[in-house]
């Protein structure tokens, strides 16, 4: 789902308990109540374009890029990586970000 930083907010400070904007959250649905739904099912990603806007400038490449680095962060964290853990961890996650951001780059 693609919003706005208005409602980006209202989601994170819900779910997460800040009450800020951030660029992407992820909503897995093989944990809580929605656990038994499909096994495939992974999730929702939910990117505020906003803030995709202002990463692409600041970074100085196109907003698609930064949505496929955002979706690909988004979808990652559906499949239980976070670079909020240990060193480790964080290392890992972002290895599998380049590896994937290098195969979307490609096609």
């Amino acid at each position: 789902m693609f919003v706005g930083d208005e409602i980006m907010r209202e989601l994170n400070r819900r779910f997460r308990g800040l009450d800020r904007t951030t660029d992407v959250l992820s909503f897995p649905m093989q944990e809580g109540l929605d656990s038994g739904v499909h096994p495939f099912l992974l999730g929702d990603v939910v990117i505020s374009m906003d803030a995709a806007s202002r990463q692409a400038r600041r970074r100085r490449h196109s907003l698609e890029k930064e949505m496929d680095v955002l979706l690909i962060h988004g979808v990652l964290h559906l499949l239980g990586y976070d670079h909020t853990g240990s060193e480790r961890q964080r290392r890992e996650m972002r290895r599998r970000e380049r590896q994937l951001l290098g195969i979307v780059a490609g096609s």
